[in-house]
């Protein structure tokens, strides 16, 4: 059965038309057009961070992890690429008041056997003290190499929240390209995903169809109208997006035990 956009019968209220698969599949044609587009700048730009100059790292550069303060050049393990996420960290506050942000990354990058085989390795640094850090992680089920990177001067340590990207040259190693904000958002194949459907991120700033259902509201400190960016990172145990006194970063829910808190740090309501 064919149906037209103005057929009472099949048109929907607040919704795109409804049409036949040969009219879908030509609309479908003219978008795959601009997407062939996006993906060929996003070659380019590809191609232009391959050929940004480099800075050389001071080799007395030290981190620490699970075996005490160790040379950077270490997290190569023996690999000539390294990328590394820099998570955020607040002082003294519980597991469940850490970055929601951060968490959604590092969750979303548990197992980096993909990139170990293309001979990159990747690890994870943050400011955190090491015994909280290494209570956060056990707690968090992650296994990929963590570090604390206290002190330590950028661009190994310094601001947090940044994809950074170095290459190493026998005991050299260079900086060579780093991001933040959406930046990041390669790693969050979440966000990729919700792209393509129909509702997409449901966020206050996103361009909708008319009539499309509005954001839900997440009654958060921050984003003014509307649904903040990435408001859904942080629920309640009834799975209420919020960041509430008893909220967590979502993954952290299913954790063993994950339970309701009566408090959380001062830094919780930090976005």
């Amino acid at each position: 059965m064919t149906t037209t956009p103005d057929d009472p019968t099949t048109a929907l209220p607040g919704r795109p038309p409804v049409v036949d698969p040969a009219t879908w599949q030509t609309a479908r044609d003219e978008l795959l057009v601009r997407e062939k587009a996006h993906t060929r700048e996003g070659d380019a730009l590809a191609a232009a961070r391959r050929r940004l100059p480099m800075v050389e790292l001071d080799q007395a550069v030290e981190v620490v992890g699970a075996d005490g303060p160790v040379p950077f050049l270490d997290l190569f393990q023996g690999r000539e690429e390294l990328m590394v996420y820099q998570h955020m960290w607040y002082d003294g506050a519980p597991h469940q008041g850490q970055c929601e942000g951060c968490t959604a990354t590092a969750w979303h990058l548990k197992d980096a056997v993909y990139l170990n085989a293309r001979g990159v390795s990747f690890a994870v640094l943050t400011t955190g003290r090491w015994d909280e850090v290494a209570a956060y992680v056990a707690f968090m089920g992650y296994t990929q190499p963590w570090y604390s990177v206290r002190d330590v001067d950028a661009p190994v340590g310094g601001e947090m929240g940044h994809l950074t990207c170095f290459l190493r040259d026998g005991d050299r190693v260079f900086l060579t390209y780093s991001t933040t904000g959406r930046g990041n958002e390669p790693v969050n194949g979440s966000l990729g995903l919700l792209d393509m459907t129909p509702y997409g991120r449901r966020e206050a700033w996103e361009d909708n169809p008319e009539g499309w259902p509005e954001a839900p509201q997440a009654g958060s400190p921050v984003g003014g109208h509307g649904s903040p960016i990435c408001w859904y990172w942080r629920s309640d145990a009834d799975r209420n997006a919020t960041w509430g006194p008893t909220s967590r970063p979502v993954p952290q829910w299913t954790r063993p035990g994950a339970t309701p808190v009566k408090t959380l740090g001062r830094h919780d309501h930090h976005h």
